[in-house]
């Protein structure tokens, strides 16, 4: 069976899309690694080249989507592109194809970009969640508490100011955080009809907790569009707790 971290985040099975900032892509790998099925991974832009180290094969897309080696647990899927460091994404008609094929228990599709970002406003192209997505994890970072927004911890921190309606390097507090992931135009832009689950991520000590909880609250009272949001650290792959709404 999965472990804590799989069925935490509702991401025993099935396609699974990661949109916001602040770990996506380690969230991704912690939930392969921990997976005991066959895992594809794979994004709907570019993105860093997968770590070898922690996927068994990568794959080169063209049109078809290829089959993986029969001993390949867990596969990075990647499009062409010709930026340095980089791997394209794979169109909705791929990912369908991937989907169907029966290769794999789990599909993790990292769908928005935010350049390494801690939190992020997503632009009006942004994110592309593929239509078969099952759920939506929208990842943001209670590390940003206490720090000013800018381009230093922010992707597009003029776009998040604008939807929160605060000035530009403004300190950043827990209920901008329960705002931003809960805001059509932040955390929830785009997840259409898939369930969603809030991850509050760098919940790394008792101090973080309690403002995670804060802003969870806010969240959960923003709207009921969430399942569940959990926080947890992940560079441990360590869930500090799951939280329903009241």
């Amino acid at each position: 069976m999965p472990d804590e971290l799989n069925r935490a985040l509702l991401a025993e099975r099935g396609v699974i899309a990661f949109i916001g900032a602040g770990g996506k892509k380690s969230t991704m790998y912690a939930l392969a690694a921990n997976h005991p099925g066959r895992v594809a991974m794979t994004s709907t832009s570019h993105m860093y080249a997968y770590d070898e180290a922690r996927v068994d094969e990568v794959l080169r897309v063209d049109l078809t989507v290829p089959a993986p080696r029969t001993d390949s647990r867990v596969v990075g899927f990647a499009g062409a592109t010709d930026t340095k460091n980089r791997v394209g994404g794979l169109n909705e008609i791929q990912i369908e194809s991937l989907r169907q094929s029966g290769h794999f228990e789990l599909v993790l599709i990292k769908a928005d970009g935010a350049r390494a970002r801690w939190i992020k406003a997503p632009a009006a192209y942004e994110p592309l969640v593929p239509d078969c997505a099952d759920t939506v994890i929208s990842v943001i970072s209670i590390g940003v508490v206490g720090r000013a927004l800018d381009a230093g911890i922010a992707h597009r921190p003029q776009r998040i100011a604008e939807v929160l309606g605060i000035a530009s390097n403004a300190s950043l507090q827990a209920p901008h955080i329960g705002r931003l992931l809960s805001s059509p135009e932040g955390g929830l832009r785009g997840v259409g009809q898939a369930r969603v689950v809030g991850l509050i991520n760098m919940v790394d000590d008792t101090a973080r907790e309690s403002l995670a909880r804060e802003a969870a609250a806010i969240a959960f009272a923003e709207t009921d569009r969430f399942d569940r949001i959990v926080l947890a650290c992940m560079k441990r792959a360590h869930v500090v707790d799951v939280l329903e709404k009241p």
